[in-house]
C-alpha cells in the first residue's frame, strides 16, 4: 500500500483540500508533499499538525503546482476545471455576452481562450445568440481576427473557442502608455481595417469596433476580436435578437447606427474605427460624458474638439485622416476598410513594438469529468491575481431599441471644432470677468477720491 493510501484517511478533507482532489488538479501525495515541506520550514511541530488551507495554497503554488488562479478558485470550493477536452487554467475576464477563460486542450497542448455562457445565463434567447456569434467566426479566417477553433457544450454550458492573443487590448495599453504615437495608432488601425475587411468582404458587418475590441500582441500584430454583435449586410436575420437595435458602445456608435440601426453598413464600422483612432491618439474618447443617450445625440449633431487640442504632434494631414473616417454622412465617410488602409500609409509600419509585458504561470493537469451540478467556474466569475490582460472587452449594453427618439442631424459641417476655438461656459467666463470689474471700479473710485482732494 503507497505512503498516499496509508495515510489519506489522516488527510483533513477541509474546502481546499477536498475541492483539489475532486478537481484532479492535485493529488494525495502533492498535498503531502507541500504539508511536509511546510513543517520542515516551521521548527519542531507535531507530525499530523492540521497545515491550513492559505498555507497549503500558497506553498502548492510556490511548488508550481497550481497557480495562484487555480488556488483562489478552490479555496472557495470550485472544482471543475474542464470543459470537454479543455482544461481551463486562468480567468481573462468578463466579456459582452459571457465569461472568458485561458485554457489548454488536454490532448493537443494547444492553449487557448474560452468563451463561455454561464449557466445561469443560458436562456433560449442567449443560447441563440451565442449561437450566431459562433457560426459568424467560424465563417472568418484573417490573421488580423481573431480566429475560432471550435464549439461545443459540456452539458448545459456552451462555449466557444478561439485563438489565444497575449499582449493588451487597445484600451489597456493607451491607459497604461498614454496617447499613442502617429505611427503606432496608424498601424494598429489599419490592420484592424484589414481584418474588418475580409469580414465586410464576407457580408458582415463587426457592430461593436471599439479600443477594448482590437488586441495589440508583443510581436506588434492586431486582431479584431468579439463578433458577438456581428450582423449580416442587407439581410434580414430572423435569428438575430438585436435585429432593430440599436447596439454596441456609446462612444463608438456611428451616426447612422442610432438613426437606421436596421439598415448599417461597412461605413458604420469605418466610423468606430476612426473613434477608436481618435481616443488612440488622444487618451479620450470623441464625446466624454453624459449619458448613453447623450453620447447617441452628439454623435448625430456635434462635432468633436481637434485631437490636436490633446495632442500637439499630430500634423494637419493625420487629423484629416480621422476627421475623414469621422464623417457624420456615410456617403462622405471613407468608403470601404481598403481606403482606411491607403489613408493610413503614409504612417503605418508593419508592427507596433510596446513595452508592456505580462507573464502568467500556470500549470496544466488532467482533470476527470464532474457531474454538471458540481461546483464551478462557470457561474460566476472570479479573477484571479494572474489575470490575463487581453481577449477582454468591456461589457456592451443596448444602447435604445429602434422605437426610441433620436435626432439625427447631418446638416453641421465636417471635421472638427478647431484646436484654437474658445469653449468657455458661462460660468467660468462669470467667475474670471467678475474679479476684473470689482478691481476696475476699485481703482476709478480711488483716482476719483484723489482728484477732489
Amino acid at each position: 500500500m503507497s505512503l498516499a493510501a496509508r495515510t489519506v484517511d489522516h488527510l483533513p478533507l477541509t474546502v481546499f483540500r477536498r475541492s483539489a482532489l475532486a478537481s484532479g488538479l492535485l493529488t494525495v501525495e502533492q498535498i503531502l508533499e507541500a504539508e511536509a515541506a511546510i513543517r520542515a520550514g516551521a521548527g519542531p511541530i507535531g507530525t499530523w499538525t492540521v497545515v491550513d488551507d492559505a498555507a497549503l495554497a500558497s506553498k502548492l503554488v510556490e511548488l508550481g503546482r497550481i497557480n495562484r488562479w487555480q488556488a483562489e478558485q478552490l479555496k472557495v470550493g470550485r472544482a471543475k476545471f474542464n470543459l470537454g477536452p479543455y482544461q481551463v487554467i486562468d480567468a481573462i475576464g468578463q466579456g459582452g455576452m459571457g465569461q472568458v477563460f485561458k485554457a489548454e486542450h488536454r490532448l493537443m497542448g494547444r492553449v487557448v481562450a474560452v468563451k463561455v455562457l454561464p449557466r445561469h445565463r443560458s436562456t433560449p434567447d442567449a443560447v441563440a445568440s451565442f449561437t450566431r456569434e459562433i457560426r459568424a467566426q467560424a465563417q472568418l479566417d484573417h490573421p488580423n481576427l481573431v480566429r475560432a477553433f471550435d464549439a461545443g457544450h459540456d452539458g448545459n454550458v456552451y462555449f466557444l473557442v478561439t485563438e489565444y492573443v497575449p499582449g493588451a487590448d487597445l484600451r489597456k495599453l493607451v491607459r497604461a502608455r498614454g496617447k499613442l504615437t502617429m505611427q503606432d495608432a496608424a498601424t494598429i488601425i489599419s490592420q484592424a481595417a484589414c481584418g474588418l475587411g475580409h469580414a465586410h468582404s464576407r457580408g458582415m458587418v463587426h457592430r461593436d469596433v471599439k479600443p477594448g475590441n482590437l488586441l495589440v500582441t508583443p510581436d506588434g500584430l492586431t486582431k479584431v476580436s468579439d463578433l458577438g454583435l456581428a450582423a449580416y449586410l442587407g439581410i434580414e436575420d430572423p435569428d438575430d435578437p438585436r435585429a432593430g437595435r440599436i447596439v454596441g458602445t456609446a462612444d463608438y456608435l456611428s451616426p447612422e447606427h442610432i438613426s437606421s440601426p436596421k439598415n448599417i453598413n461597412a461605413a458604420s464600422d469605418i466610423y468606430s474605427l476612426g473613434c477608436t483612432l481618435y481616443y488612440a491618439v488622444t487618451g479620450k474618447v470623441p464625446f466624454p460624458g453624459g449619458t448613453h443617450r447623450d453620447k447617441a445625440k452628439r454623435h448625430c449633431e456635434d462635432i468633436p474638439l481637434n485631437p490636436r487640442r490633446f495632442n500637439l504632434e499630430l500634423t494637419d494631414e493625420f487629423v484629416d485622416a480621422i476627421a475623414a473616417m469621422m464623417e457624420k454622412d456615410p456617403e462622405k465617410r471613407l468608403r470601404s476598410c481598403d481606403d482606411v488602409v491607403r489613408r493610413l500609409a503614409p504612417w503605418a509600419s508593419d508592427s507596433v513594438k510596446y513595452d508592456i509585458t505580462q507573464s502568467v504561470k500556470a500549470t496544466s493537469a488532467a482533470a476527470p469529468s464532474l457531474d454538471d451540478t458540481a461546483p464551478g467556474l462557470f457561474d460566476e466569475l472570479q479573477v484571479g491575481q494572474d489575470e490575463s490582460p487581453s481577449q477582454f472587452s468591456q461589457r456592451t449594453d443596448p444602447v435604445a431599441s429602434a422605437a426610441e427618439e433620436t435626432l439625427p442631424d447631418f446638416t453641421r459641417s465636417p471635421g472638427f471644432i478647431p484646436a484654437d476655438e474658445p469653449t468657455v461656459s458661462l460660468p467660468v467666463l462669470i467667475a474670471v470677468v467678475t474679479p476684473l470689474l470689482l478691481a476696475a471700479g476699485a481703482l476709478l473710485t480711488s483716482i476719483a477720491i484723489k482728484a477732489l482732494l
